[in-house]
């Protein structure tokens, strides 16, 4: 489908000025106007609420003529055979990726937590690797973006993993395209802005390393509490239509607090409250287990829970030397 189609242009009531607030907002395409909330719309271009689903709702039904959007009521079964196309980046990992049953999957946004040093950026860095391998080897012969809210990019350790693994070190930072936010409403915008870098270059792999980071800085105290979890309800909800509408593969990390009400057990839990465990479609938590690490799913519309090994050498993510796998 052409840039030309998804113009904002072919909306009806939509004008140069309305055009430019829209633009200044990161909204560039009927695509990137049918995924955004009505109250994001209302407030990029000072019109009503309801003048806003308006435009909402006629960029929806611009993309269902153009098949690029689903009806509202369809058969399961037809959902069944759309998921069946549904592409996946191995980790590196023949264990973690039969773990997620083939990899990480696009159209969806995958988190994974845990206490420092458990392996949550090499994976990340692993991963822009991987999604630019050939489909027979796991990848999908496309870009990444990168996210850095944390200063924990380095193209020295792309470099090693791409040199490991086959890849030429040079061209294969080349295809990754680092943003690094300094504050939460910088990410905000960066990912508003997704949407024409991945109209410019292939890109199949966004990666926010890490998602809360900067809202857990910012907000502080119990009186912000309200106000942190709403901006980060619509970061996070952006981040998912952005990866159903345009096919990608979303993974974001999160940092883990101690829960003091735990007397047994793991008193590690994830931050972000249930804004970040709803928005998630898959939740991965992973932790240190001497010169391994171990993966165990968390949440997942249709994962069993159960836990894997894996290794972190100069491949990034890899199979321990003697493969276990604990299912449980």
């Amino acid at each position: 489908m052409s840039i030309e189609e998804l113009s904002l242009d072919t909306l009806d009531g939509i004008g140069p000025v309305t055009k430019q607030k829209l633009e200044n907002a990161g909204i560039y395409t009927v695509l990137d106007l049918a995924i955004r909330g009505p109250s994001e719309i209302a407030e990029a271009i000072g019109v009503d609420l309801k003048k806003a689903i308006e435009f909402n709702s006629s960029a929806r039904l611009r993309l269902m003529e153009l098949g690029l959007l689903e009806k509202e009521f369809i058969p399961a079964s037809e959902i069944y055979k759309k998921r069946q196309n549904i592409e996946r980046i191995t980790t590196g990992s023949k264990n973690l990726d039969e773990l997620l049953d083939g990899g990480i999957e696009t159209q969806a946004v995958t988190e994974f937590y845990g206490e420092f040093g458990s392996g949550k950026t090499q994976l990340c860095h692993t991963l822009c690797v991987t999604v630019q391998l050939s489909r027979d080897k796991g990848g999908l012969e496309a870009g990444a973006i990168y996210i850095d809210t944390e200063n924990t990019f380095r193209p020295e350790r792309v470099f090693q993993i791409a040199e490991a693994r086959g890849l030429e070190p040079l061209k294969t930072l080349d295809n990754i395209i680092v943003a690094k936010a300094y504050n939460s409403s910088h990410q905000e915008l960066i990912v508003s802005e997704i949407g024409s870098v991945v109209d410019k270059m292939p890109i199949k792999l966004v990666v926010v390393d890490s998602a809360v980071a900067h809202y857990r800085a910012e907000f502080l105290g119990r009186g912000t509490l309200a106000e942190r979890q709403q901006r980060l309800n619509r970061f996070m909800h952006l981040l998912l239509r952005t990866a159903e509408a345009r096919n990608l593969a979303v993974v974001v990390t999160n940092q883990v607090q101690a829960a003091p009400d735990v007397f047994f057990g793991d008193p590690s839990k994830p931050t972000g409250g249930h804004v970040v465990a709803h928005t998630s479609t898959y939740r991965i938590y992973l932790k240190k287990a001497g010169k391994n690490r171990i993966a165990r799913i968390i949440d997942s519309p249709y994962h069993p829970e159960r836990e894997t090994v894996f290794v972190l050498n100069e491949k990034g993510v890899d199979d321990p030397e003697e493969t276990t796998s604990k299912k449980r």
